[in-house]
C-alpha cells in the first residue's frame, strides 16, 4: 500500500525526493552565481491541473520532465544558461508519495538535461488538484548583450521545429487513443518536448546573437505578436514555410483541423523562435539545420501578417491580445 504524505511528514518526503538526485535537499540561499560579468535572467511558469494536463493521460514522469522545459525555454530564447531551478508542487489528496516520485523522477532528469546547478523542492496541500510551480534563474554573458544587433526590416523569423504537433498530440491522446504507435511523434511532442540543451553554447560558438528571442508555448500567432511588440516592428509569417510533423495534414483532414490553425493557435509546441539578422543567413542555414526560416520583421506599417501561398496578407490574432 502506497504511502500517504499524512503518515511521512512533508520534511521526509522532501528529503527522500532527494536521496541520490544529486542534488542537496533543504539547501540555503539558492541564488547561484554566473559570470562577474554577466546578466542574471529570471522565468516562471505556474501548471494547473485541468487546464495546463489532465492526469488522465498525462504519466507523471513525463509531466515532471514537461514542466522544466516549459521554463528553460524562456532561458534559452533569452540567451541564458540555466543555474537554479524552484519547485513548488501543490498536491490534492489523490495524490500519495510514490505519485510525486515518479513527478520527481522527471523534473531531475530535465533538470541534470539542462545543467541546472541547484534544485530546491516545496510540498504544499492543495484542495484543487495538483499545481506545478516554477522559478528558473539563469546568466547571460555580458558579451552576448554588448554583440547583440538591434532588430531590424527583413531580420529572419526562425524557429526550432515542427509547429502544430504538440496540439495534434493531444488531440489524438483524447480522440484516438487506440492510434497512439501511429502518431508517435505528435503525442511525443505533447508528453514529452525536448530543447537542445546546446542552442545557446552554439550560438556563442559561432558569434551569432539573435536580434530577438521568445518561446513558443501558445501558438505561433502569440508569439508573432510578442516578437512585434518587442521589437516595434511588423513581422510576415508565410504559411507555406511553417515546418509541419509528417502526418499533420492527413490527420488534420481526420479531425477537420486546419494544421496551419493548429500550428497558429494551438499551444504547447515549445519551440525556440529567433529573430537573426539578414547577414547571417549563410551561417545560420549552415550551422543550424534544425531551425526553419519561417518568414522575416518587416517595417511596423506592415503590421503583424500571416503571407498565404497565393500572397494574401492574413492579420494575426491570439487569445489574450
Amino acid at each position: 500500500m502506497s504511502e500517504t504524505f499524512a503518515q511521512i511528514g512533508r520534511e521526509e518526503a522532501v528529503r527522500r525526493l532527494f536521496e541520490g538526485s544529486g542534488y542537496a535537499a533543504f539547501e540555503q540561499g539558492l541564488a547561484a552565481r554566473g559570470e562577474a560579468d554577466g546578466s542574471a535572467v529570471a522565468a516562471s511558469r505556474l501548471l494547473l491541473e485541468g487546464t495546463d494536463f489532465s492526469l488522465v493521460y498525462f504519466p507523471l514522469k513525463h509531466l515532471g520532465y514537461k514542466s522544466v522545459v516549459s521554463v528553460t525555454g524562456e532561458l534559452y530564447a533569452s540567451m541564458a544558461r540555466p543555474a537554479s531551478l524552484g519547485i513548488v508542487l501543490g498536491i490534492s489528496s489523490k495524490l500519495d508519495f510514490e505519485h510525486i516520485e515518479r513527478l520527481w523522477g522527471g523534473v531531475v532528469a530535465a533538470a541534470k538535461e539542462h545543467g541546472y546547478g541547484h534544485l530546491s523542492l516545496e510540498l504544499v496541500p492543495s484542495r484543487n488538484g495538483l499545481a506545478i510551480s516554477l522559478s528558473a534563474v539563469g546568466f547571460r554573458k555580458a558579451s552576448t548583450e554588448e554583440n547583440r544587433p538591434a532588430p531590424a526590416s527583413k531580420d529572419l523569423v526562425c524557429v526550432s521545429g515542427s509547429l502544430g504537433s504538440a496540439y495534434f498530440g493531444q488531440q489524438v491522446l483524447e480522440h484516438r487513443p487506440d492510434e497512439l504507435e501511429k502518431y508517435r511523434m505528435m503525442v511525443a511532442d505533447y508528453l514529452k518536448p525536448e530543447l537542445n540543451p546546446a542552442t545557446v553554447a552554439q550560438l556563442e560558438a559561432q558569434g551569432l546573437v539573435p536580434a530577438c528571442g521568445l518561446f513558443v508555448t501558445r501558438g505561433l500567432s502569440d508569439a508573432v505578436l510578442r516578437l512585434s511588440r518587442a521589437t516595434g516592428l511588423g513581422v510576415k509569417v508565410y504559411a507555406d514555410r511553417i515546418p509541419f510533423e509528417g502526418n499533420s495534414f492527413a490527420l488534420g483532414k481526420e479531425l477537420d483541423i486546419d494544421p496551419v490553425s493548429a500550428a497558429m493557435n494551438g499551444g504547447d509546441d515549445c519551440r525556440l523562435l529567433y529573430a537573426v539578422p539578414l547577414s547571417a543567413y549563410e551561417r545560420f542555414r549552415r550551422d543550424f539545420q534544425t531551425f526553419d526560416i519561417i518568414g522575416h520583421l518587416a517595417l511596423p506599417e506592415a503590421g503583424t501578417v500571416l503571407v498565404t501561398p497565393d500572397g494574401l496578407e492574413h492579420p494575426v490574432s491570439a487569445q489574450g491580445w
